[in-house]
């Protein structure tokens, strides 16, 4: 198998980071000083296994029960843990292309196949694409990376009906769209969505994720996680960071201004900007992306260069600061 290739970490010198959709700003203030507080002696100890303190405050947030969470070493660990428990040898995982590539990963990890099935031409669902025999479990990022579309609730919510497995709703970038799908859970038992704090809570060094699910299910998906799949300092900051949502809606509110800026920068630059749900825009159309790619790197400007079989290659342009975005377009000009 192939494995799966994260985006590039330089390492040293001086450079702008827009390749891997991390938050440009600083994490809360209140969730720097519970990780302070909670460097102390208890770091001996091992770690609550169920982080119940954090599903408490997730689930106040969310007007769910606290057994309906379950917390994770990132939203990748959940999503692990949910390819385990549904996905055997030969089984079969579904999931929208182009989208996010761990999927197939994960399957494969399980000896498990995928089945892809395209968006629309306008990022819309192909809902009779999913009903294939075999299928255990079905992944849908949402908003979805690389093009930061989102699918509504009420066409989530139709797939749901149709499936006889679970439907894994991927929201890592659900704290910058307009709707998220966590309602559909009371009229959907399939419906299980997942949650990370690496792109609106400025946390991804931490590596801290949950998801939301039917009570039943999250006791099945404990037989299966690792036993302290979370530390101690993550499940501290996280919880802080869960009960600054002031802080969240502040630095929500910049990305998104500058996103809006990006996208209408890049389009009177005569490329293709998909209308984003996240904290990226997706590009394609103008100069070839791989040179363009290139040419930022060489100019230490990175960016996420994708391809996938049957689409034009794209860039995934973070969006950082507004500094940031305006060195961004200052090289991207200066192009030839």
């Amino acid at each position: 198998m192939e494995g799966y290739v994260p985006g590039e970490q330089p390492q040293g010198g001086s450079f702008i980071k827009l390749n891997t959709n991390e938050n440009p700003y600083p994490p809360s203030p209140r969730a720097k000083q519970a990780l302070i507080d909670a460097v102390n002696d208890r770091l001996r100890l091992y770690p609550d296994p169920t982080g119940l303190a954090f599903r408490r405050t997730a689930a106040a947030l969310h007007g769910v029960e606290p057994d309906m969470i379950l917390a994770g070493n990132g939203s990748d660990d959940v999503l692990t843990i949910l390819t385990r428990t549904f996905v055997g040898p030969g089984d079969l995982a579904a999931y929208p292309t182009p989208s996010y590539l761990l999927y197939s990963t994960l399957a494969a990890l399980q000896d498990g196949r995928t089945h892809l099935v395209p968006f629309t031409e306008d990022w819309r669902l192909d809902l009779d694409g999913f009903l294939k025999p075999g299928v255990k479990l079905v992944y849908l990022a949402n908003p979805n990376s690389p093009s930061g579309t989102a699918i509504p609730p009420s066409e989530v919510a139709a797939l749901a009906s149709r499936l006889d497995c679970p439907l894994v709703v991927d929201e890592a970038y659900g704290d910058f769209a307009r709707e998220n799908c966590i309602g559909l859970l009371k009229e959907h038992r399939n419906v299980i969505v997942t949650r990370s704090f690496s792109k609106g809570y400025s946390l991804a060094g931490l590596r801290l994720g949950y998801l939301i699910a039917d009570a039943a299910i999250v006791a099945e998906l404990k037989k299966v996680k690792d036993s302290y799949n979370c530390d101690a300092l993550s499940l501290a900051a996280g919880q802080a960071a869960l009960e600054d949502q002031a802080y969240l809606d502040e630095t929500r509110s910049k990305i998104l201004s500058t996103r809006d800026r990006l996208t209408s920068s890049l389009r009177a630059m005569g490329r293709d900007v998909t209308d984003s749900q996240a904290n990226f825009v997706w590009t394609t159309g103008g100069p070839p992306a791989e040179s363009t790619f290139q040419e930022l790197k060489r100019r230490s400007v990175f960016v996420r260069l994708m391809r996938y079989p049957g689409y034009p290659a794209g860039l995934r342009i973070s969006v950082g600061t507004d500094a940031e975005i305006d060195r961004l377009l200052q090289v991207l000009a200066d192009l030839p």
